[in-house]
């Protein structure tokens, strides 16, 4: 079990989360129009997996503009922010937002993705949504790069997660 803070203050993570050199479990989540979609495991590309507690909090909005931004145009290179927000709630921020180059997610059908990554907030005022996260698994599904956030309130560190794809080719497509 891990641990991370919440504006300074502890909060536990149910269950073990996902290391490098694992293989990604696959998990189902939802779209913004409440279709199923798979992420993890092999897919054939490189999978970014951002997990957030709310795309409704300035920091996690703010941190999915900067990744529909950063990674833009990256071929081979599949990018899914997941929350526990309601497809709805996902559809209309994307569409405010102008967020076309990454796939919203939601877990809220049982938090399969939170409970297979060892993401799901317990204890705090945060209880049962997902911490802040990153993962980037190799076309293989295995993780390549893993950033549990240690305080939930601050972003992800871009450049490393950039750093892990562009050591993988740059594009993302296995090559290097």
């Amino acid at each position: 079990m891990s641990n991370v803070t919440f504006k300074g203050t502890p909060v536990s993570l149910e269950g073990d989360t996902i290391n490098v050199g694992q293989k990604a479990p696959v998990v189902e989540v939802v779209g913004k129009d409440l279709s199923s979609f798979e992420v993890g495991g092999a897919n054939g590309k490189f999978q970014v997996l951002i997990a957030v507690p709310s795309l409704d909090t300035g920091v996690c909005a703010t941190e999915t503009r900067k990744f529909n931004e950063k990674l833009a145009g990256k071929n081979g290179v599949s990018v899914n922010v997941i929350s526990m927000d309601l497809p709805f709630a996902m559809g209309r921020f994307c569409a405010t937002e102008g967020i076309e180059n990454l796939k919203v997610g939601s877990d809220f059908r049982g938090a399969k993705f939170a409970k297979a990554y060892g993401l799901l907030l317990k204890d705090s005022p945060l209880a049962g949504l997902l911490a802040r996260a990153v993962f980037v698994l190799d076309k293989d599904g295995v993780v390549i790069y893993k950033e549990i956030v240690s305080e939930i309130t601050t972003e992800p560190n871009y450049e490393a997660i950039i750093a892990a794809l562009s050591s993988s080719c740059g594009c993302g497509c296995g090559h290097h």
